[in-house]
Order: C-alpha cells, then structure tokens, then sequence
C-alpha cells in the first residue's frame, strides 16, 4: 500500500511540475524591466519571453510582439527554446508509462516487476524532462545576470528575473522529485516477491525405523 502510495504521489508532483513548465514556457514574464537607478521611467515595463515580447503601461495596456523571425533571435533563447519544447513532449509520454505503470491500474498486464520496470521509465522521463528545463532556466537566467552587471549595458536596457523563469524553476523541481519517486518504484519489488523471500522453513530430519527400544 505503501509503494503505491508512494507512485501516486510522485505522479501527482510530476504532472503539476510538468504543467507549470508548459505555462512558465507560454509566458512571457521571463524577464522584465529593472527599475534599478534614479532616473528611470517606471510608466512602461518591457516583458521578454520565448515566443513574444510584450509591452505593459501604467494605464494596465499590454501590448505584444511575436518572434516571427527563429534566426534572427539570440542563441540563447533559441537554445531555451528547444530545450523547453524537448522537456514539454517528454511530459505525455512519461505520464503515459507513468500511469500504465502504477499498481492501481490494470494496464500492463498483472506482473509486479513489469509494471514497476514501465513506471521507472516513465519516472525517468520525468527526471530528464525536469533536468532539461532546469538547465534552460538556469542558462536564461545566467545570461539575465551576466547582462545586468555588464558595465557596457545601459541601465534602461536592463533586465531582472521574471515570474515565468521562477515558475520554470518550480516545474523542474516538481518533475525531478515526482520522477524519483517514480523511478524507485523499479528498484523495489511488490508484495508477492517479497513473500517469496522469506526464511527457508526448517527440514525436519527424516524419521527412520522405529528401533527396538520403542516396544519396550
């Protein structure tokens, strides 16, 4: 009861990890204007995603650009995007094995070892789907960090951490742990090998003839 406990939960963090990565890489709060300095105009904030950049006014008036050009775009952002399609198409497939493979379902045949073999794959997927997010994240955000204390970079043309790159950060975690409790499930065996494993009983020695001392 235990181990399937244990699936359900790691299914329930990986899948809202792996949906908080789709939003984060829909968003386009990856980074937003600095208000860092003395003379900066706060009446419009500048938004920078992977799919749009957008344009906020005091009044509350957003307005929104695409990336229509894929080679034009910086190598870093093309590089964010790719790992972040790559980890949001691992998502259904490691769901899929993910759910075929916990014991409180009857897809996969009725093998203990079997499902948890398929449920350890699709924790795996979610680990490597986490793992491929987070390198992402962790590159835009260096590059955010490495242009804000560039001298070279003019203080209105500076760039802080947005709300879609901590809800990217969030998601990887969320898949990566779900994903190991998922995994551990292949390394642990259900409840009928465990019977299986059990002492030896104790032989008892063979009785021989009855010897001439029981008649007496």
């Amino acid at each position: 009861m235990a181990h399937g406990g244990l699936q359900a939960l790691g299914l329930a963090l990986a899948g809202a990890g792996w949906a908080a990565l789709l939003v984060a890489a829909a968003l386009p709060q990856w980074e937003v204007s600095s208000f860092a300095g003395d003379n900066i105009i706060t009446a419009l904030v500048t938004m920078q995603g992977l799919w749009m950049s957008c344009v906020s006014t005091s009044t509350g008036q957003l307005q929104c650009k695409r990336h229509e050009s894929v080679l034009a775009l910086p190598a870093h952002l093309q590089a964010t995007r790719a790992l972040m399609v790559v980890s949001g198409v691992l998502g259904p497939l490691a769901l899929g094995a993910a759910v075929a493979g916990m014991k409180c379902t009857r897809c996969g045949g009725d093998d203990p070892r079997k499902k948890a073999s398929v449920a350890g794959a699709g924790g795996a997927m979610f680990i490597l789907s986490g793992l491929l997010a987070l390198v992402a994240c962790s590159w835009y955000g260096h590059r955010i960090v490495t242009s804000f204390y560039d001298p070279t970079v003019p203080v209105n043309y500076k760039f802080e951490f947005g709300s879609a790159l901590f809800l990217g950060w969030a998601g990887s975690l969320l898949a990566l742990l779900g994903g190991s409790l998922l995994a551990s499930s292949c390394c642990s065996r259900g409840g009928g090998g465990a019977a299986k494993r059990g002492y030896p009983r104790a032989k008892t020695p063979p009785k021989g003839p009855p010897s001439a001392r029981e008649y007496v």
